[in-house]
């Protein structure tokens, strides 16, 4: 994780356990950090404006301003459920793990009557095996490359077994027939290429551009499909 994404993480996670804050040795744990990097990453937080307060006890700890937390959401305990069902479905599905943070953030910001009620309905609606599985190591670096628009180099794994190493230019994620894809432009194939999800071996983050190219090369989706965010409204 660099820097800036660091502290990114570091003030969102402040910002949702509000007043209860967390320990420097926490954080230095979570981040997978030393505690004196966490130190210097909170004063260049209270440097740039976010309202960061030391707390007593032991190791030291900071909370964020309660001015500066979430507002309560106005989501109701079914909605919750709703958004724990998808994510216990898809938990290989890229950005899983950033939507399971993303539910614990709205749990955490429900009020405690609508929360104990959400849980109560959590509790009787179970998925069964595909709730253990997890995406691959490489997985969080190839979708900050697609979020960020930066080639990123792979080494793959295709059908036959064979393993090669590819750069390639993230275009999108698709799903089809079960499986998890990467779609982008493979620059020693110099074409669009479908990258299954779980053969990625590992994948290395550059900081080359991706440039932006013509949708029409990866030709048109099925009449069938369409991207998530449709599905949403």
């Amino acid at each position: 994780m660099n820097r800036t994404d660091r502290l990114h993480a570091l003030s969102e996670e402040l910002r949702r356990v509000g007043p209860r804050g967390r320990t420097s040795g926490w954080l230095a744990r979570w981040l997978e950090v030393s505690v004196r990097t966490v130190k210097r990453d909170v004063s260049a937080l209270q440097q740039a404006g976010v309202p960061i307060w030391a707390t007593a006890g032991p190791g030291g700890g900071y909370a964020l301003d309660a001015a500066a937390t979430l507002p309560p959401v106005n989501l109701t305990p079914a909605q919750a459920v709703a958004v724990a069902v998808a994510l216990a479905e898809a938990p290989d599905a890229p950005f899983a793990v950033d939507g399971r943070a993303a539910l614990q953030k709205v749990l955490d910001v429900m009020g405690p009557t609508a929360r104990t009620e959400a849980e109560r309905l959590a509790g009787r609606v179970w998925v069964r095996g595909s709730s253990t599985t997890r995406p691959s190591a490489s997985a969080a670096v190839v979708e900050e490359a697609l979020a960020r628009r930066r080639v990123v180099a792979l080494r793959y794994r295709d059908g036959h077994g064979t393993v090669t190493r590819r750069r390639v230019e993230p275009h999108l994620f698709a799903r089809t027939g079960d499986r998890w894809y990467l779609v982008a432009w493979c620059r020693e194939r110099d074409a669009p290429r479908w990258f299954r999800w779980d053969r990625i071996e590992s994948a290395a983050l550059t900081t080359e551009p991706a440039p932006q190219r013509d949708p029409a090369l990866y030709g048109p989706p099925p009449p069938d499909a369409h991207a998530v965010g449709q599905h949403a409204r």
